[in-house]
């Protein structure tokens, strides 16, 4: 699971890259199906991140690997 996390991880990061800020896998539990990730750069304080992690990111995990569960920020 965490490779197929981190081949959808390397296709979302150009548009976060675009606006200044980065997306790094932490860690993929497959028993619990919880994503860690941690946003950088201008993701890392910017107010929207949390509608960044849940409606994007997490959205197109949970669509593309069936098995994710939940998308945290750490």
């Amino acid at each position: 699971m965490k490779e197929k996390v981190q081949d959808i991880l390397d296709k979302i990061r150009p548009s976060l890259q675009a606006d200044g800020g980065d997306v790094e896998l932490v860690d993929a539990d497959e028993a619990t199906g919880i994503v860690k990730v941690r946003l950088s750069g201008a993701c890392g304080g910017c107010p929207f991140a949390t509608m960044t992690l849940k409606n994007g990111i997490e959205e197109v995990l949970k669509d593309e690997i069936p098995e994710v569960k939940e998308v945290q920020q750490v």
